[in-house]
């Protein structure tokens, strides 16, 4: 088999105080993320979790990531994507989606992201 393939973690949700007002870090914010990770597939099946990124461990770095408050939704998909790439280097390509799904903004009803897609040669 030749190609990429892509691993998805879609719909995590996390609580977190990231937001660039005093309030928004005080009382915290509902979170999405949503995560495709890219990478060559081997010429053979996967049969072994050490042939393949393990979501696993990307879900743990999304999740401490989130746990770190930041200003800027764009700081946090970054920061994401820069440590999935140091833990598997064989990543190809990255898209990260970070919604707030309460922003503070009067008569909003939605939510508000930033989406980051980056590719690694």
């Amino acid at each position: 088999m030749a190609g990429q393939l892509t691993i998805e973690l879609k719909g995590l949700r996390f609580f977190a105080e990231h937001g660039m007002y005093a309030e928004e870090i005080k009382i915290g914010n509902e979170f999405e993320v949503d995560l495709c990770i890219g990478y060559k597939a081997p010429k053979k099946p996967i049969v072994s979790i050490d042939q393949t990124i393990n979501y696993v461990e990307a879900y743990r770095i999304v999740k401490e990531e989130m746990a770190e408050p930041k200003h800027l939704l764009e700081t946090c998909a970054m920061k994401i994507v820069d440590r999935l790439h140091e833990e598997f280097v064989e990543i190809e390509k990255i898209q990260i989606t970070v919604k707030k799904l309460a922003p503070p903004i009067t008569n909003f009803t939605g939510s508000v992201g930033v989406t980051v897609c980056k590719e690694f040669k």
